[in-house]
């Protein structure tokens, strides 16, 4: 089955950027759409952002961040892309990504998906 690998994760200052990488091993993400999700301490896990699956690469963004992040994919890498600017402690949280097979990513978005990434650490500091 295909595993993914959360990277890209660490301690930035308020204001600062990370990018976060999403890398699939056993298989290929190019059939299967793909979403970012965070959960902080004491907070349920929360929908960040998703990209639909093959090369349309429809993306849906929380709220939250769509004026500060941005997904991407690069199908040939097999992997996908979180990029993440104007970061501020709120968005301190582990992010996991996940993926699911689907034209749409509804369900995914939704929270749920086939596979799930072990997650990465994200510290934003005042």
């Amino acid at each position: 089955q295909v595993q993914l690998v959360e990277s890209g994760g660490g301690s930035v200052q308020f204001g600062g950027s990370l990018r976060l990488s999403c890398a699939a091993s056993g298989g290929t993400l190019n059939g299967l759409g793909v979403g970012w999700f965070r959960q902080a301490p004491g907070k349920e896990r929360e929908f960040i952002s998703s990209i639909t699956a093959g090369n349309s690469f429809t993306t849906h963004y929380a709220d939250s961040v769509e004026a500060r992040f941005t997904i991407s994919r690069d199908n040939r890498k097999n992997t996908v892309y979180l990029q993440m600017n104007s970061l501020t402690p709120e968005d301190t949280a582990v992010y996991y990504c996940a993926a699911s097979a689907g034209l749409s990513t509804h369900n995914l978005r939704r929270g749920s998906a086939a596979f799930w990434g072990q997650g990465t650490q994200v510290s934003v500091s005042s």
